[in-house]
């Protein structure tokens, strides 16, 4: 699976702190937070016919993630929804449209790491592209990563940060093999998510996924929890084996740059018959509905 280029980005207009310019004329400091260490908090957005999708809870975990690592001066909410209007309408976009969000610390006015040498407060990048749903609905293959995610008391994933090398050697295991994408374990030996997406197993009708320890509190992963509710579906939140995961009847991938996808293959065994599942087929169509009538207006 390797995106491809979409024409009508070439000549994307970009924000960096307000100031709106060409993909290729824009750009951050040198002394940048985010080029200095990687000091920098995320969130990946998708816009549905003008409206985006869980909206506030991408700005809760944007903003909680900023406090975590000390950020001050943090933009409130309607600061950062002006800047992204302002992004969508110098680009025209309305819909099939991904948003990156990045915040930094900000730039230092000289290098090093210490966060003292922060005055300029934080950095606000907010880059728009024509993307549809990036993986393949006919199914994915997963290989299992050599890399473990982190536990909390190294790098707690509640932090949605943009130090994203682990994720990228896992990345680099699975197209070594041939494979889609890369899944990766937690210190204890069981699931935590892939390299990009939280991970979901469907076993006798009941829909499952592992616990959010050492993997990021998915909003993609929260409204399929939340829709499973909604419709009476059976589903759990628990430790989840490997075993599991390779005998169980389905399986699938959440998150908002893919939406769901299914994955039919684990380290060479075939999930079920190798096919996407019918509770994968039913809780996608649930969630495309959902977001075909939610999210905040934004165009």
């Amino acid at each position: 699976m390797l995106q491809r280029f979409d024409e009508r980005n070439r000549d994307l207009i970009v924000n960096v702190n307000g100031k709106l310019a060409h993909r290729d004329e824009a750009g951050v400091s040198p002394f940048d937070s985010v080029v200095q260490g990687g000091d920098a908090v995320w969130e990946g957005l998708r816009l549905y016919d003008g409206r985006i999708f869980k909206l506030e809870e991408h700005l809760a975990r944007l903003r909680s993630s900023a406090l975590a690592l000390g950020f001050t001066d943090v933009p409130t909410n309607d600061e950062i929804i002006a800047e992204i209007r302002r992004t969508l309408a110098a680009n025209d976009m309305r819909d099939g449209v991904h948003i990156r969000l990045t915040l930094t610390r900000g730039v230092k006015y000289t290098s090093g790491m210490d966060p003292r040498l922060n005055r300029a407060g934080p950095t606000l990048i907010v880059l728009a592209e024509h993307k549809a749903p990036v993986y393949d609905r006919s199914g994915l293959r997963l290989v299992t990563s050599s890399l473990r995610r982190f536990a909390p008391d190294a790098l707690d994933p509640k932090i949605h940060h943009a130090n994203l090398l682990q994720s990228i050697l896992a990345k680099i295991e699975a197209n070594a093999a041939g494979a889609d994408d890369a899944l990766m374990l937690d210190p204890r030996g069981f699931i935590a998510e892939t390299n990009a997406t939280n991970f979901f197993i469907v076993t006798g009708g009941v829909v499952m996924t592992g616990h959010a320890v050492a993997c990021p509190e998915g909003i993609t992963r929260a409204t399929v929890l939340e829709l499973c509710e909604r419709n009476a579906i059976p589903h759990r939140v628990k430790d989840l084996s490997l075993t599991e995961a390779y005998r169980a009847n389905e399986a699938f991938c959440t998150g908002t740059m893919g939406e769901l996808a299914a994955v039919t293959e684990i380290d060479g065994r075939t999930i079920a018959d190798g096919r996407p599942g019918a509770m994968t087929a039913h809780i996608s169509d649930l969630f495309r509905v959902l977001t075909e009538s939610a999210g905040t207006p934004i165009r």
